[in-house]
């Protein structure tokens, strides 16, 4: 995970995310489902200021999907990403942090 962050732009991509809002729904077996977030395209927009997808932010997303720091998932046309809140919350534990920053998610 610290390699990947290690990159400017994946840390970009990833305080970005980490300050987003998300509602979520509860599933019948207790597990957690976001309902929405930022698209790819979002993403693109806020760390590069082009309002098209490019491959170089795409390149950074499945690597940042790879090391488990955020999740993508498809709605319809659009690919939704959304942080690992797991992964934030074991940097923490390994930064000696007692539990990890709260966001709004």
């Amino acid at each position: 995970m610290f390699k990947s962050l290690g990159d400017p732009t994946r840390l970009r991509i990833f305080s970005f995310l980490r300050t987003r809002c998300c509602a979520v729904a509860l599933g019948d077996q207790g597990n957690v489902h976001t309902l929405q977030g930022p698209t790819v395209g979002e993403v693109c927009c806020q760390v590069t200021g082009l309002e098209k997808i490019n491959s170089t932010i795409s390149f950074h997303l499945k690597e940042m999907r790879l090391a488990g720091l955020i999740e993508v998932e498809k709605r319809g046309k659009f690919m939704v990403c959304n942080v690992n809140r797991d992964a934030v919350a074991k940097l923490a534990k390994y930064l000696g942090e007692d539990e990890a920053p709260t966001g709004c998610c």
